[in-house]
């Protein structure tokens, strides 16, 4: 008989809760953190120790990881409301192309502004724009592309994605993670093309900008402050304190003061942290609850080894994964950053990105419609990976 810790039986029960009852995902999620906290309290261990001590110090542990993430998932919440009555998102349709290229085109600016934003900030400012070209009517296929799009364009970037930062903190170069590009060129091609043919045909595009309409210049320069503020403070501590970026919520708490600083120019809409706040906590109760499970290792590393941290990202939050990836060393580190980073797109709770547009399209929160309809995902993602596998080689670093 298999091994098996009680704690992935209890964790792989919750992620099966969430998946079927799609309507209750927030309940599911938080039962299954706390069952799996009191268990590990009372019946196991944690890395750090015993009993409520080791809770203790594990939440000291992980607590700039939540923290961090609440802010950026509540933050740019208020900055995507703020994007949305700019009015700015419903005069781009004017200039995207007027049948199936004109999304395949977003998809592209989606990827290209994960690059240098968050891909938190990018799903949702690309998801506002679809909101807009496409009157609110997307195809769950185009959404599961949106989120492959922004995680894929950060996956070359250290200031993209949460781990390709992660990879930069631990002393690895910018360069190191550049070649991901390769495969997420590739794979935003593949389930681009597809995506944007079944938007097309749900909801074609919508060319016409209302009469009359007028720019809220003054949310889009809130929104320039915002941004700025999390990329320097990104960049900044990485190159001058990266000790204080490892011991401080420095880029979720940037965006906060952004957003404070930013009030005599534009006031936020207060009320959409409620629906902000329930993602939030239902996504972190699921980072808790990965971060407890007693993963001391992980396979060692190779080309195939990677490729299935991809698929577990899906399921297995990638930040913690991310961490035993860089505390074992020996990888390939644009082939990790590729497979983690791209890899929680194939389910729609498996990436931040994924779990703050669902905030947005609650039809988005049944996985197996999300696997169903973007099966172009995860096709997409193994076809990026075996090209750069073909092309560069796996060199270990």
């Amino acid at each position: 008989m298999l091994n098996i810790p009680l704690e992935f039986i209890f964790f792989g029960l919750t992620l099966m809760g969430v998946a079927i009852f799609h309507h209750h995902t927030l309940r599911v999620a938080v039962f299954g953190m706390v069952t799996i906290t009191i268990y590990k309290v009372l019946f196991s261990t944690f890395q750090e120790g015993h009993g409520l001590k080791g809770l203790v110090l594990h939440l000291g542990h992980e607590w700039i990881t939540i923290a961090n993430l609440f802010g950026l998932l509540l933050g740019f919440a208020l900055l995507a409301k703020k994007f949305e009555q700019s009015h700015l998102p419903e005069l781009l349709p004017k200039y995207l192309p007027n049948d199936w290229k004109g999304g395949f085109v977003l998809l592209i600016i989606i990827f290209v502004l994960s690059a240098f934003l968050d891909n938190i900030a990018a799903a949702l400012i690309g998801g506002t724009i679809a909101a807009s070209v496409f009157h609110k009517r997307l195809h769950i296929g185009y959404l599961a592309a949106i989120v492959a799009a922004s995680n894929a364009g950060g996956s070359g970037s250290v200031v993209g994605d949460t781990t390709t930062t992660m990879i930069w903190i631990a002393g690895k170069s910018p360069l190191d993670v550049l070649h991901a590009y390769v495969g997420a060129v590739v794979a935003l091609l593949f389930f681009g093309y597809f995506a944007a043919r079944q938007q097309q045909a749900f909801y074609p595009i919508q060319k016409n900008a209302p009469a009359g309409l007028k720019i809220q210049w003054g949310r889009l320069y809130a929104i320039a402050l915002i941004l700025i503020s999390a990329i320097s403070a990104n960049v900044l501590c990485n190159i001058y304190f990266p000790s204080f970026l490892a011991a401080f919520p420095v880029i979720g708490s940037a965006v906060w003061v952004a957003i404070l600083v930013a009030l005599p120019i534009s006031k936020p809409d207060w009320g959409e942290l409620k629906g902000a706040t329930r993602g939030a906590i239902f996504l972190l109760s699921l980072v808790l609850a990965a971060s407890m499970m007693p993963v001391e290792q992980l396979p060692p590393p190779s080309a195939m080894s990677t490729l299935g941290l991809g698929f577990l990202s899906a399921v297995f939050d990638n930040i913690p994964l991310t961490a035993l990836a860089i505390r074992q060393d020996g990888y390939d580190w644009g082939f990790l950053a590729y497979a983690v980073g791209f890899g929680g797109s194939m389910i729609w709770f498996g990436s931040s990105a994924g779990v703050a547009l669902a905030s947005i399209f609650p039809q988005a929160r049944s996985a197996v419609q999300w696997v169903k309809a973007g099966w172009h995902v995860i096709v997409g993602y193994v076809i990026g990976y075996l090209v750069m596998l073909l092309v560069l080689g796996w060199q270990q670093h």
